[in-house]
């Protein structure tokens, strides 16, 4: 049974009235952490009491097979109304007619409460399609007494990497710079570099950027690091998790990965001496953030569009979202919450939210997951020195550009 907090009771008693709606409403929701559950059924319950005859049901899958499960399910014809998706996916979803435009389901009073950078990943020829769920991007977490007993500084370049990762090495216990290697996001932390180098992942032809010189050089730069011991050990069997839980633990003094780790480590580490600062810049100065935004999509065979509309509506009023938000680690998605001073006056908060300037979004391109594996799979073969990062590159370039083509 669904338990309606004093929290929850206080915001329902603060929410606009909303129109009367009936019936049933299915939503599938990404696992984001043990809080995302509660949060959603909380979110119902809120719902359902202040709109009898509803009734909203959610289900909440794990990243690692939401794809799948979505995909069985609209197969099967027994999908829900409503999905959180990665943004990534949503040009198979709208290429296949299953997603249906967000002006259909929601208000245009409810559009203008985004952040107005974030509705462009979801957006595809002029249609906007996914609402803006969860908005992250990265930053370079550094271990600041790891850093002062080594004797260095934050880094702003890679080359400072390298030589702070030096003295960590050097000077402590400690590993000098977290490398991910393995599962979800082990090709992004290649992007980082790439971009940083000057590449790009697809070129202004069309083409792969895995065999450009930019790319090889990125590449060699991260196997270096392995070969000289300044990375932790066992880097191809380390997960974006497991690098994050290693700086929490004091073994390695860098990492790169989202706002969500500050949160963990004020739960879990609150003494953790440590700081936050921009992604580390390349020769000419250049250095990029991946943005990332999960979205909310309803579907074209939802029988229940009108009640997709209201519980969004009531979904997506400030003081809901900044429960979310707070409670997940994300960056606001909307401008009412980006203003509230639990956002506006959080300096971590604030290194994130200036980094999204400079964001670069995974290419909304049919495949991407398969592009994106390809990716991973020639990184590791790299890392463990299977192949030389030119050999590695220059054959998962081949193998893109042929998925491209593919699907041009």
């Amino acid at each position: 049974m669904k338990t309606l907090s004093l929290s929850l009771l206080a915001l329902l008693a603060a929410a606009p009235a909303l129109a009367q709606v009936e019936g049933t409403l299915r939503f599938t929701v990404a696992e984001y952490s043990s809080a995302t559950g509660p949060y959603f059924e909380d979110l119902a319950t809120q719902f359902e009491a202040a709109n009898p005859g509803t009734d909203i049901q959610i289900e909440v899958v794990p990243w690692d097979v939401l794809l799948q499960k979505l995909t069985t399910d609209i197969s099967a014809g027994v999908n829900a109304d409503m999905a959180i998706i990665g943004t990534r996916w949503l040009i198979d979803f709208v290429n296949e007619g299953l997603a249906a435009p967000a002006s259909d389901v929601v208000s245009q009073e409810v559009l203008d409460r985004f952040v107005p950078a974030l509705l462009e990943p979801g957006t595809l020829e002029g249609t906007l399609y996914g609402l803006p769920v969860a908005a992250s991007a990265r930053a370079l977490y550094v271990n600041d007494a790891l850093l002062s007993q080594a004797g260095a500084a934050a880094p702003a370049t890679w080359d400072e990497v390298r030589t702070a990762a030096q003295a960590v090495v050097d000077g402590t216990d400690a590993a000098g710079f977290g490398l991910q290697g393995n599962e979800i996001e082990t090709d992004v932390y290649f992007y980082y570099a790439l971009w940083s180098f000057g590449g790009d992942i697809i070129e202004a032809d069309g083409t792969s950027g895995l065999d450009s010189p930019a790319a090889i050089e990125a590449a060699t730069l991260y196997k270096e690091m392995i070969d000289a011991g300044l990375t932790q050990e066992g880097a191809t069997a380390m997960s974006r998790e497991d690098v994050q839980n290693l700086f929490k633990q004091g073994g390695v003094s860098m990492v790169i990965t989202a706002p969500f780790l500050a949160n963990q480590i004020a739960a879990e580490v609150p003494d953790l001496d440590y700081s936050v600062h921009p992604v580390p810049a390349g020769p000419t100065g250049a250095n990029f953030t991946y943005g990332v935004t999960d979205s909310i999509v309803v579907f074209e065979n939802s029988q229940n569009k009108e009640l997709a509309g209201a519980f969004l509506d009531f979904a997506f009023q400030p003081e809901a979202r900044a429960r979310f938000t707070s409670g997940e680690g994300f960056l606001p998605v909307t401008t009412a919450e980006a203003a509230l001073p639990e956002f506006a006056d959080d300096p971590t908060l604030q290194v994130f939210t200036g980094l999204m300037a400079n964001a670069r979004f995974a290419p909304t391109i049919p495949g991407w997951e398969e592009i994106a594996q390809i990716t991973s799979d020639a990184l590791q073969r790299v890392y463990l020195g299977e192949e030389t990062p030119e050999a590695a590159l220059t054959a998962a370039a081949a193998e893109i550009d042929g998925i491209l083509q593919s699907n041009q």
